[in-house]
């Protein structure tokens, strides 16, 4: 077993056994064939609101449906930004309005920072990209809070709000040999979690490594819950992110380098957040010729997407050589 550090600033049978769990418990969702002849464009919202560990600032990004068979051209892509929203977040305290920025009006290094806000390399990006941003840090970012996301936009009013739950931490981790063929230069990363008693929890991590910084979530499931474990000290298997772009060798699949560090995100979240990515998981997962449309989760009301809070802490697990 490791000693857990918070940070300051082939497939393996229970990776099978994590991701047959929850295709089981997937499989009851909706399916949902889109409608196109009579399509309507809808706000969609994708926003956050932290604390924690290196928690950032709350911000919101607003773009707009297009039909699902349309194509996306770089003039298209430019155009599914909402520009001009007023959006604002209430903190049970005060109501703080967000400011909109857009990437092209940045300096490099402002860019930068607020790629990495978003989960981007701003530099690759041509497109202008425009989100609202808590830039003066004013809301009060606390668990046990509530917030009340207001957004007023193209002559429509959307709602939606989020909480900030108690952290519950990783406990302790183990390096574990891989299954089937021998690999010697990689390694699988389990934690062990002591979960609240009488009291129902969701979670959700992302995944960084020393040659590359950035979170990201796993491709095939990034939420659990406590549905199983309820009250109990459990273990999981944690699987390193990689990009969907990326081929996918199932070999070396949520495997680490020994001798690099694992950098974790590990996330205490609500329920509707949950709810969210546990559907919108399963519907990037469940793609194909045989696959059917599933209807993501939303909390948002006039709109679609995402409002949700993440109660955060970061971890550095190094991975010795063997």
């Amino acid at each position: 077993m490791g000693m857990i550090r918070i940070l300051k600033r082939g497939w393996t049978v229970s990776m099978i056994i994590y991701f047959g769990m929850a295709i089981l418990l997937n499989a009851c969702e909706t399916p949902f064939v889109p409608d196109d002849p009579d399509f309507t464009p809808q706000i969609v919202v994708e926003g956050y609101v932290e604390t924690g560990t290196e928690s950032l600032p709350a911000y919101v990004i607003l773009t707009r449906t297009i039909p699902f068979s349309a194509s996306v051209n770089e003039q298209i892509f430019g155009d599914l930004f909402v520009n001009d929203a007023e959006v604002t977040v209430f903190d049970g305290t005060n109501t703080v309005r967000l400011t909109e920025v857009c990437l092209q009006d940045l300096t490099p290094e402002v860019k930068q920072k607020v790629g990495d806000i978003i989960g981007i390399n701003a530099d690759s990006i041509d497109n202008n990209i425009c989100l609202y941003i808590d830039i003066f840090d004013q809301l009060k970012r606390e668990t046990g809070r509530k917030y009340d996301l207001t957004v007023h936009a193209d002559n429509q009013i959307i709602t939606a709000s989020t909480s900030l739950p108690e952290a519950v931490e990783l406990s302790d981790f183990k390096w574990v040999e891989p299954s089937g063929q021998p690999i010697d230069s990689m390694a699988e990363l389990r934690v062990i979690v002591k979960d609240p008693v009488n009291e129902k929890n969701y979670y959700r991590y992302l995944t960084a490594t020393d040659k590359d910084r950035q979170f990201i979530p796993p491709p095939f499931g990034s939420v659990v819950d406590d549905a199983v474990f309820n009250g109990q000290e459990f273990e999981i298997p944690l699987a390193r992110a990689q990009r969907r772009t990326k081929d996918l060798n199932p070999d070396t699949f949520g495997l680490y380098m020994r001798g690099d560090s694992a950098y974790i995100k590990w996330c205490t979240i609500d329920k509707a957040h949950f709810d969210f990515w546990n559907t919108r998981d399963f519907a990037a997962g469940n793609s194909g010729s045989f696959s059917s449309y599933t209807r993501v989760t939303s909390n948002i009301h006039g709109g679609i997407g995402i409002w949700g809070g993440y109660t955060v802490r970061l971890y550095r697990l190094y991975c010795p050589p063997k």
